[in-house]
């Protein structure tokens, strides 16, 4: 078998948050599987060398698993990033390969993975002795791009395997800012411990909905019960990507500014002009 291969799944030329990153963990091998392929593969100059692509309307993971696994079952290990559309193929994929999935990768070999448990709270070094599907938590690793041409695209046409029963879309609604998944989200404003109380935490709500951004919070925040665990910012909590960081109150523990990613942008408002976040 070969080594690495990431599977990347695209939305009108859009790539998934952590789609770059799963490339560079495989090496530089990836195939493209959506509408807007082309236009998603320009992206991955830099970052990857070989470039097999499937342009295909909609989003059926069961279908799309049937008929992708004879083109990746060469590959000793299948990578796809843990966003919304990478976490339902993944387990299809695997199923239809017979292999096992090692989900929440924090970095993926070709004998395991060293995975994010209880929350993050936990990390779980996994061998496997044989070829396995994995996903990888966007924002560990980060993609760093080298100069050249970009990697030429060899398109693919799968016979469309067996026919499976699979989820039927009705409609693609804009994701709501409130509620959409912080790994997802381009604009975070988030608040720590210098934010004195639940309703502090309301306002920051109401202030990042009309900036069109999503909010977020540290530890020590969520440990006191004011805000969800799912808006918790950090490695022990959900690892982010956004474009812009505007962070109020939180001074910058290691375990939450590793879950940062790389922001193009990060603001911080605090009264300390020493602590780390500054």
């Amino acid at each position: 078998m070969s080594g690495l291969l990431a599977v990347v799944c695209v939305r009108d030329g859009v790539l998934p948050a952590g789609g770059a990153e799963a490339v560079a963990e495989c090496g530089g091998a990836v195939l493209l599987v959506g509408s807007g392929v082309s236009a998603a593969a320009t992206v991955l100059a830099g970052v990857a060398h070989d470039i097999s692509a499937w342009e295909t309307d909609g989003f059926a993971p069961g279908a799309w698993a049937a008929a992708l696994a004879t083109h990746v079952q060469s590959a000793q290990v299948v990578v796809l990033p843990a966003s919304p559309d990478g976490r339902d193929l993944a387990p299809r994929l695997a199923s239809a390969l017979g292999r096992p999935l090692l989900a929440g990768a924090l970095r993926v070999r070709p004998d395991g993975a060293e995975l994010a448990r209880w929350g993050g709270l936990a990390l779980e070094d996994v061998h496997v002795d044989g070829p396995f599907v994995a996903t990888l938590q966007p924002g560990v690793r980060g993609a760093v791009t080298s100069s050249g041409p970009a990697p030429s695209l060899r398109l693919i046409e799968p016979d469309g395997g067996a026919a499976v029963a699979d989820a039927v879309t009705v409609g693609v609604l804009p994701p709501d800012v409130a509620t959409m998944d912080l790994a997802e989200a381009p604009r975070i404003l988030g608040g720590g411990a210098g934010l004195d109380g639940h309703e502090r935490f309301a306002l920051l709500a109401e202030v990042a909905t009309a900036l069109d951004a999503s909010m977020g919070a540290t530890r020590v925040i969520t440990d006191r019960g004011w805000v969800s665990h799912s808006r918790q910012i950090g490695t022990t909590g959900v690892v982010v990507a956004p474009r812009l960081y505007v962070a109020f109150g939180v001074s910058g523990a290691v375990q939450h500014t590793s879950g940062l990613g790389q922001p193009e942008i990060v603001i911080s408002v605090n009264t300390d002009p020493s602590c780390p976040m500054m």
